[in-house]
């Protein structure tokens, strides 16, 4: 009980602030860096940054590489990063969520293997987390809602959504596609959470009539939602498909009314790192500064984000106009002079769109920089307006000649994210 009631009072807090600095989001930046640097004490790998008021600007600028190999010296809890992985891991394995290191939530990113991320969460941050999911993803409501929760893997922190009047049920993606879809079937969720690969499967079921779920809302995790990919799934539903953005670095973002993605700068400071000349891509630097067990502080994401400068919902929180992918899936090729010419996945994605309407499922994966390997489906009339719209994409960027081979499918593995342009040359 008392849980529950922490969480509704840290709702009505987020609730509160949000109206109080509703303009002033910088003032209350300022004012949660200060008390932040009290956390940072005890860690650490960043007490000797931190002086009396000391500027964010004096910390350094890490990434995934050096947050894991500084693992056990940036979390304030003592927990080893060894030992942190022999219980996330063996979660995975026996499929078992619930253990947890001294009553911290212990979990693993979706990356692929090797490059994984492990993240930490106190009992205050679930609860403020839950909170933040609340207020800004499922809403609030007094009437029971049942929700379809779709991931490769669950957590406690996941699962501290349940309660008497929100049914949390998890559906794991390594469960074959036919049986998860008649679990949902006999669930008919009020709301459906799941990655848009997944989400598609679903729309096309529905579509032919194999399926009658009606969910209230749907939102999208995980993977990148594209426009077309969106815009399928709002069709068959008949509504706005929401997203969250959330990574072992945190909730990140979330959409308002209009279902555009808002950083949650409430509580996060967004730093830009320009990917290009007309700053219209961008590195986020992420400072979270409700992050205690795990600080996250100046940490540089590789997702190429798009900026939105406007949104009508009102809104002073940065706007994210899409997610374009990761910069490690940029594609590299050598031009006819013999310089590298590197390719961002956008213009690869609207080059498959745009030959044909009829392609609404497809992948491209680099080889290496003289092959590509592309995914349209199995229909030769769809390949070879593809083949052509490729052809001059790369023409414009002066790309010499490459080899591009079709294939009869995917090359996506189950329960893993669906990246729809990516770079396996390296």
């Amino acid at each position: 009980m008392f849980f529950k009631s922490w969480i509704f009072i840290e709702f009505l807090k987020l609730r509160f602030t949000r109206i109080l600095f509703r303009n002033h989001s910088a003032s209350l930046q300022h004012y949660r860096w200060r008390k932040f640097q009290s956390v940072l004490k005890k860690s650490p790998f960043y007490r000797p940054f931190i002086l009396n008021d000391s500027s964010l600007v004096n910390l350094p600028i890490i990434d995934k590489k050096i947050f894991m190999s500084n693992f056990d010296k940036i979390n304030t809890i003592g927990i080893e990063l060894s030992e942190a992985l022999r219980i996330a891991t063996r979660a995975e394995n026996e499929r078992d969520f619930a253990p947890m290191i001294d009553g911290i939530t212990v979990g693993l990113s979706s990356g692929t293997i090797g490059n994984r991320g492990v993240f930490l969460a106190s009992k205050k941050e679930r609860v403020q987390w839950v909170a933040c999911i609340l207020d800004r993803v499922v809403g609030f409501s007094f009437k029971r809602r049942k929700v379809a929760f779709f991931l490769r893997a669950n957590s406690n922190l996941y699962s501290s959504v349940q309660s008497k009047l929100l049914m949390f049920q998890f559906f794991d993606l390594l469960e074959p596609l036919e049986v998860l879809l008649e679990k949902v079937q006999k669930y008919q969720p009020d709301i459906l959470v799941g990655q848009p690969s997944l989400l598609i499967e679903i729309a096309r079921k529905k579509e032919i009539g194999k399926l009658t779920i009606s969910p209230k809302k749907i939102i999208s995790v995980a993977e990148v939602l594209t426009p077309e990919d969106r815009d399928f799934i709002q069709r068959i539903f008949q509504q706005t498909i929401h997203q969250v953005y959330q990574c072992t670095e945190g909730l990140l973002a979330t959409t308002c009314k209009n279902g555009v993605l808002h950083f949650n700068e409430d509580y996060l400071i967004i730093e830009k790192q320009y990917l290009d000349q007309s700053k219209t891509r961008f590195h986020p630097i992420i400072t979270d500064l409700k992050r205690s067990s795990q600080p996250i502080v100046r940490y540089e994401l590789n997702d190429i984000i798009h900026e939105k400068k406007t949104c009508s919902c009102g809104s002073k929180f940065l706007a994210i106009d899409s997610i374009e992918g990761r910069s490690d899936d940029i594609l590299v090729f050598n031009s006819i002079d013999g310089a590298q010419v590197k390719i961002f996945p956008d213009f690869f994605r609207k080059a498959i769109i745009l030959a044909d309407q009829r392609i609404i499922d497809y992948t491209v994966v680099q080889i290496s920089t003289k092959k590509l390997s592309v995914f349209v489906g199995n229909n030769k009339e769809l390949e070879d307006k593809c083949l052509i719209s490729i052809n001059q994409l790369l023409e414009k960027f002066r790309v010499e000649s490459i080899e591009i081979e079709f294939v009869k499918e995917k090359l996506h593995e189950k329960a893993t994210k669906l990246r729809r342009i990516r770079n396996e040359s390296k």
